[in-house]
């Protein structure tokens, strides 16, 4: 019998052939913007590995939007080759490829993590040759404390960053993605622009919920306007900043009417992250803690919703999907640890499903095993 999670699913005109989607995972490998061997070893196993989609990670619309020094980029022509050889093989697979496109806005110009997930500076040059760049912002204001001061975005420059969005997606589709995300969530430009927590503009951009909402509008439009209309578009948002005064769930199922209405068909629903590097006390972190995000978007805007975050258990999964909660689930570190996840979970949840579904060159040889361990009594 099959399972709700390993059911198919269809946008548009791209089936999935189950639930199960891997989250961006930014890497940091990237020199210039260039996808390399790296992404596609990263990338591939989870398509090797079962899932219906595959995101490959915030993958920047202009240089200046990268976080760090070593995220991936598609402002330019030269960077797509690289990103459709690695589709080829995903699809080969049998998995969607899809891409999340990014701008961090004031969270630009970022030390990878694990060299302190502090703004570059000069001492990078001497250290990784990487160089600080300015950051922009719809308003004047630090990201957290010991960051600079970005630069406050014209309407002008605003207008570029719309383009540049669309431009980025035009590139998507010849690089092969049959999917794309904008990341609109976790303190990045477009969150940036609806929240009143980062944006204290007075002009068309700013003020009232609607105005704040415009940006994140026009980069939908703008996108829609180069994607052919058989492929989805998908923004992932931050349903509530966790910050009294700041973005809550209700205006998120505001904006969520907003972007259908542009051509959206998907709000992947994550929160937090607007600003600071300490978890905001109203955040509760629990088992599929933003799933009820997913819930709500479903039946508040009447369009397809995915959860994400601390989902591992298989049953978990399943429940989300089987009780309507949401249309796919996404994971990101569990599948770090386990590539195989969909597989393992699809046997757990199909007790008839053993490896038939594995691919051939791996699944022949553990049905060869299982067979010779349980005659000899060892399993």
């Amino acid at each position: 019998m099959t399972s709700h999670l390993f059911s198919p699913f269809t946008m548009r005109g791209q089936t999935f052939k189950n639930r199960v989607a891997i989250s961006p995972m930014s890497q940091y490998r990237s020199k210039d913007g260039f996808a390399n061997d790296w992404h596609m070893v990263h990338l591939g196993r989870f398509a090797l590995g079962g899932a219906g989609l595959v995101f490959c990670e915030a993958t920047a619309v202009e240089a200046r939007g990268r976080r760090t020094p070593g995220d991936l980029g598609l402002w330019d022509d030269a960077q797509i080759d690289g990103l459709s050889r690695i589709n080829g093989f995903l699809e080969a697979e049998g998995a969607v490829p899809g891409i999340q496109l990014a701008h961090a806005g004031r969270k630009a110009s970022e030390r990878r993590p694990w060299h302190g997930e502090t703004p570059v500076v000069d001492e990078d040059i001497s250290l990784r040759n990487e160089a600080p760049w300015t950051a922009i912002a719809p308003s004047p204001l630090v990201y957290a404390d010991g960051w600079p001061v970005p630069e406050e975005m014209s309407v002008t420059g605003i207008a570029d960053v719309v383009e540049a969005f669309g431009m980025a997606a035009r590139r998507s589709v010849a690089a092969g993605f049959k999917a794309v995300e904008v990341y609109a969530a976790h303190g990045f430009l477009v969150h940036q622009f609806y929240s009143p927590i980062s944006n204290q503009r007075s002009d068309a951009y700013g003020g009232s919920r609607g105005n704040r909402m415009r940006f994140a509008c026009e980069v939908a439009q703008s996108i829609r306007a180069n994607l052919p209309d058989d492929l989805p578009l998908v923004f992932r948002l931050s349903c509530t900043d966790w910050v009294d005064g700041g973005w809550e769930a209700e205006d998120t199922a505001e904006l969520a009417k907003a972007l259908k209405s542009c051509g959206v068909d998907m709000i992947d629903c994550s929160s937090g992250g607007i600003g600071g590097r300490e978890r905001p006390r109203r955040m509760q972190l629990a088992e599929a803690f933003q799933a009820p995000f997913a819930a709500q978007v479903r039946a508040e805007a009447d369009m397809a919703a995915m959860a994400v975050g601390f989902i591992w258990n298989p049953e978990t999964a399943e429940r989300i999907i089987a009780d309507g909660s949401a249309d796919m689930v996404a994971l990101a570190r569990e599948v770090l640890a386990d590539p195989n996840w969909p597989l393992t979970a699809k046997a757990k949840l199909e007790t008839d499903a053993g490896y038939k579904h594995w691919p051939i060159e791996a699944g022949w040889w553990l049905e060869r095993r299982d067979r010779l361990l349980s005659k000899l009594g060892l399993r």
